[in-house]
């Protein structure tokens, strides 16, 4: 039972990994997410690498979520020879479809606006090409198969595959894999026990094996009621400011907890009722699929599904659907909400308003998602004085508000909770930063679990003794001393 791990190994995007599983019919190769890379220019270069391995050579994908850093790659993977079959939850392809052909569209949309800047400048032989276009989407679509059922076993090249409700997203499941020598869990991502929309991720029976997401590994979210309260706190400041207050979300969960949470403090009258922009024509297009799976929904927002009501619609919400009228909310005079995608600010409609208003004292950034280090959002968390943003070094005067307990994402406690039901497994760690990761190594050693951190792109027997202490040879912890060195050049 091995596993590389090509994508979220060491880092937190772009989810891809590979399995080698021995199988009564003989040895079977399964990708688990085929996801793209998010951050900086760096970190998005490993979109355009070759695939490690020959997809054509691939057995079956497995999905456990539609987020674009799990199945932003699968195009690539299909133009590049994978003929098989995609299988998820119908949740998961239903979000699919607008995931992957608005990522399309902004590729070619970027495409075709860098390169008329480099024919300019006679560096036309310097820009990428898209990953995929539109039509690559559709044949990826063509192979997708939407039959897993929470608590259902398939049987899937020649593995017994039964998901669960993960809890992070609509449709997001962790995956167990039985074979005749090991029960396997491949988490996906975990949901936060105290989200403001999914229900909790269903408790896993006992398992040999366990690769699991840290994202959030190294800290406990604040409950729910401290953060409606920051975030009740955070809107009546910026109201008062008199400016533009910034939300950018992530277009599937944030966005649709996000508007909720509007909804009930407006409707409470803990928040004046001010303009509300949904600047997002994929949140807007995302949030109609909650209205035909809102059985995964916590109760209050389920049965409001049910009773024919909207619970993702504040009375002053306007739906900004082109481009043009984006831009001219730039103009728009007054207080006003203005939510847009994506959720680092690495691109989309958010960039467009933060450059017109992030060096405006009055202005209120009110940051809701994770921020990965090297991405636009990391940056203006850590205190960037300025930043870059299309083409132009923007001062950033606004009020920064970050909000962490809105996250999808499972916290420490929410993993030992997780892990709690599943026996001793041996418990291997992806999708974190390293120095999360690796202050998460002694807390599970605290519980009676061994604990490895997964090597980027190096095959592992998870069946295996793992490594001393829990480190890869050849680990660099962000953070360290040896960090450090590394960064400034030093031995």
């Amino acid at each position: 039972m091995q596993l590389q791990s090509f994508g979220a190994a060491c880092t937190v995007t772009g989810s891809m990994h590979l399995l080698t599983l021995d199988t009564p019919g003989g040895q079977r190769r399964v990708l688990v997410d085929c996801g793209m890379f998010q951050g900086g220019d760096e970190m998005e270069a490993r979109n355009h690498e070759p695939f490690p391995f020959d997809p054509a050579e691939l057995d079956a994908v497995l999905l456990t979520h539609a987020h674009l850093d799990h199945i932003g790659r699968l195009p690539l993977l299909v133009s590049r020879g994978f003929r098989g079959e995609v299988h998820c939850t119908a949740p998961t392809a239903a979000l699919a479809e607008t995931v992957l052909l608005d990522s399309a569209r902004l590729q070619t949309d970027g495409y075709r606006s860098d390169i008329r800047r480099a024919r300019r400048q006679g560096h036309e032989d310097q820009v990428r090409p898209p990953l995929y276009e539109e039509a690559d989407v559709h044949r990826t679509l063509a192979l997708l198969r939407p039959h897993l059922t929470f608590g259902q076993t398939e049987k899937i090249a020649g593995v017994r595959v039964t998901p669960e409700r993960a809890g992070h997203i609509l449709g997001s499941a962790y995956l167990l894999l039985d074979t005749p020598d090991a029960r396997l869990l491949m988490s996906g991502d975990l949901g936060n026990r105290e989200s403001g929309l999914q229900l909790d991720f269903t408790p896993p029976h006992a398992v040999d094996a366990v690769v699991l997401e840290t994202t959030y590994a190294n800290r406990t979210h604040r409950p729910w009621a401290q953060t409606l309260e920051e975030f009740r706190d955070a809107l009546r400041d910026s109201i008062r400011a008199g400016g533009k207050i910034l939300i950018p979300s992530f277009a599937i969960e944030r966005a649709q907890v996000i508007l909720h949470t509007l909804k009930e403090l407006m409707d409470s009258g803990e928040v004046p009722r001010i303009p509300v922009f949904m600047d997002s024509p994929m949140a807007t297009r995302a949030t109609n699929e909650y209205f035909e799976f809102g059985d995964e929904l916590i109760p209050r927002v389920r049965d409001a599904l049910q009773a024919g009501e909207d619970p993702f619609r504040p009375s002053t919400l306007h739906v900004v659907p082109t481009s043009a009228e984006s831009q001219r909310l730039n103009k728009y005079d007054g207080p006003a909400i203005i939510m847009a995608g994506n959720g680092m600010m690495t691109g989309g409609r958010i960039q467009h308003h933060l450059k017109h208003h992030l060096w405006k004292p009055s202005t209120n950034l009110i940051i809701v998602s994770y921020q990965s280090p090297s991405s636009l959002g990391g940056r203006i968390v850590t205190g960037a004085d300025t930043v870059r943003i299309m083409g132009e070094e923007i001062a950033v005067r606004a009020q920064v508000h970050t909000i962490g307990g809105f996250s999808a994402h499972a916290d420490q406690d929410d993993l030992l909770a997780f892990l709690s039901t599943a026996g001793k497994p041996h418990v291997w760690l992806v999708h974190g930063e390293t120095a999360v990761m690796d202050a998460f190594l002694p807390v599970l050693e605290a519980n009676g679990l061994k604990g490895d951190i997964v090597p980027d792109r190096q095959t592992v027997d998870l069946l295996g003794p793992g490594f001393p202490a829990g480190r890869p040879p050849g680990l660099v912890v962000e953070g360290s001393a040896e960090h450090a060195a590394r960064v400034t050049g030093g031995e």
